[in-house]
């Protein structure tokens, strides 16, 4: 099943390139939606209380220890998920408008969506790095092809700078892969078995390097503070339906790395470095909420939220509380479902006034009462207020931190009023104000509507049954950070 699940995005997106404008897109579009019905098929059938599953695990460069190793479990089960639900409704989206080169868009959308799963899938170390290297170059591609220049930033620049990136941290994160290795094998058989490292465990010293090597290279793909001086620019220039689920789910990668990696096979270091990696979380939060305050490009607004959301997981995560952990995980799957029907309507919004910026806007709710009531829904599911998805992600995230470090919990705490302010400042001024000269106040449309509505009802249903995803993660979440918490230094 996991090799269907896998790959099959990539031969959809091989066959697209190939095809007439029109059948490549909705080619892509099959690939995503037959992709979707895999990983429906995958989730129905795990039992939260069977540990990893759907197994492979086979020789693939025997003399070095690499494995092609796939599987899931607690921590990848809804995250798999996730990238399935993700890209259909942004080829969906694509699909209905034919970027040019329709072929090769699509070949890169579904090349990132396979890229994005091996990263979730992966058992293997290497395998994991390889995965997670692999998925910034479609959108590279997508960013440079399909971009466009804003605010005199060129696309070019944009996509070197977001390369420079993350490629810096992908190689930081190869060493450490390696010494990973080498240092546990101590002379005898080397492996990249992610199981098997967790066993064998590396010498202190050792973990205290490597782990800065894997924290550069995640923090650098969430992003979060102060690794996160290529967002601006890339997101700028990026366009929407790939922006879409790049922020959606490539950056759930990067914290999902540190549960799958780092908690597990670096617990001295991840003991000892806590509280700093708590800091940089309160300060991306901070960062994210206030910079979303200041801005005025709803583009920008969600990609700053997306930092102090980021911050919220990270959190979580380094509370090193099963109970916080939980509430990351969550949380991840949150945001995620948040995003994507967030920047869709970003590019609905576009088309009615020409611009993304909010100050120039106003009216657009006096005649399209749905697509005014399908916004604030959206809005109001970043806010952690009850009722909305956020609230038991980020109340779980919190209450796990309160367990540990109280002063950091509570400074993280005055995030939250922030992002409360600023979401509801961007709907007041798109939807509420008075109707600015040159802005379509026109209802979304029924092809729209389908696209967008259904991600809408995920954050409903999660709004009200947050168990669902809580119920298939507590085992797997709770056994990552015991391993860390009860490590001796």
């Amino acid at each position: 099943m996991l090799n269907f699940l896998l790959w099959l995005p990539l031969a959809f997106g091989l066959i697209a390139a190939f095809l007439p404008k029109k059948a490549a897109a909705w080619t892509g579009v099959l690939g995503a939606v037959v992709t979707l019905g895999i990983a429906i098929g995958a989730t129905i059938g795990f039992d939260p209380g069977e540990g990893m599953q759907y197994v492979i695990d086979v020789d693939w460069i025997p003399g070095l220890g690499v494995s092609y190793s796939l599987g899931i479990d607690g921590l990848s089960v809804w995250l798999v998920l996730l990238t399935a639900i993700a890209w259909v409704p942004a080829t969906v989206f694509a699909a209905m408008r034919a970027p040019e080169r329709t072929g090769l868009y699509m070949m890169m959308m579904l090349a990132g969506e396979t890229a994005t799963l091996g990263a979730f899938l992966a058992q293997d170390l290497l395998l994991f790095v390889l995965f997670f290297d692999l998925m910034i170059v479609p959108f590279y591609f997508l960013f440079g092809i399909w971009g466009e220049e804003r605010d005199g930033v060129s696309v070019n620049s944009a996509t070197m700078k977001m390369i420079v990136y993350t490629l810096i941290g992908s190689l930081l994160m190869l060493v450490g892969a390696i010494a990973i290795a080498v240092i546990s094998a101590d002379g005898g058989p080397i492996t990249f078995s992610m199981a098997e490292l967790t066993v064998k465990g590396l010498p202190s010293a050792s973990q205290n390097w490597i782990f800065w090597f894997f924290a550069a290279a995640f923090l650098v793909k969430m992003p979060a503070f102060p690794l996160h001086g290529w967002v601006q620019d890339a997101y700028r220039a990026a366009p929407l339906p790939a922006l879409a689920v790049f922020s959606a789910v490539l950056s759930k990668v990067g914290a999902y790395g540190f549960l799958r990696v780092v908690l597990p096979i670096l617990p001295d270091a991840t003991q000892l470095f806590q509280t700093t990696l708590l800091i940089l979380a309160v300060a991306s939060i901070i960062y994210g909420s206030v910079m979303a305050f200041t801005k005025t490009d709803l583009r920008l607004i969600v990609a700053y939220s997306s930092i102090a959301q980021l911050g919220f997981i990270t959190a979580g995560i380094f509370s090193l509380d099963s109970t916080g952990a939980n509430g990351a995980l969550l949380q991840m799957v949150n945001h995620g479902l948040v995003v994507v029907p967030a920047f869709l309507i970003v590019a609905l919004i576009r088309e009615r006034t020409g611009t993304e910026d909010a100050s120039l806007m106003g009216g657009l709710a006096k005649n399209a009462p749905v697509f005014a009531v399908i916004f604030l829904i959206v809005t109001m599911s970043t806010l952690a207020i009850p009722g909305s998805p956020n609230f038991i992600g980020e109340f779980f995230s919190l209450n796990g931190v309160f367990q540990e470090k109280i002063a950091i919990a509570i400074i993280a705490t005055l995030g939250m009023a922030f992002s409360a302010y600023y979401a509801l400042r961007m709907y007041q001024r798109s939807m509420h104000n008075p109707l600015a000269d040159g802005v379509e106040s026109k209802e979304i449309s029924l092809r729209d509507g389908l696209v967008v509505v259904p991600m809408v009802a995920c954050l409903v249903v999660l709004a009200f049954c947050p168990q669902i995803i809580l119920n298939g993660t507590e085992d797997a979440a709770n056994a990552s950070v015991t391993i860390a918490k009860e490590a001796t230094r």
